[in-house]
């Protein structure tokens, strides 16, 4: 699913920029994405959409967010870890925040690893029509061991 969500970051500028579902489904499916994984792509994607309609930015930026059990399990220490620095860094209001976690909360599948979840902030700044500024987009597409320290 998020090889699909990666394709169509880096080929439609913006969510409304995307063909209906059924021509979307046939595109992916002609560039070789299993019909499943488009589907369960395509399911995430409304549940991006949806939350995207209620996105309101009108959020105290002094609110603590607290973990449930399941939020832990799912998205590990490394990943909550990431979230906490996107927002100490001023680039994921709590809003957004509540936006990728839900998003998280939506694949449902074991841990999610740190990667997948790069994806999921990504889509999210995505489906709200912003771009994260160049050190944040390094952040998310670089790995680690391929920096270069200067």
């Amino acid at each position: 699913m998020f090889d699909v969500l990666v394709y169509l970051y880096e080929n439609y500028w913006r969510p409304d920029a995307c063909p209906d579902h059924a021509q979307l489904k046939r595109k992916l499916s002609a560039v070789g994405f299993e019909s499943d994984e488009i589907q369960e792509a395509l399911s995430w994607l409304d549940g991006l959409a949806t939350a995207a309609e209620s996105y309101s930015g009108q959020q105290s930026a002094s609110s603590l967010r607290v973990y449930s059990l399941a939020e832990q399990e799912l998205l590990g220490e490394e990943s909550i870890g990431f979230i906490s620095f996107l927002e100490s860094a001023g680039v994921l209001p709590p809003p957004m925040r509540e936006m990728v976690i839900d998003r998280a909360m939506a694949i449902g599948v074991g841990r999610l690893d740190l990667e997948d979840l790069k994806i999921i902030v990504l889509m999210v700044f995505w489906s709200l029509g912003e771009e994260p500024d160049a050190l944040i987009l390094d952040e998310l597409f670089v790995d680690p061991e391929d920096r270069l320290i200067h």
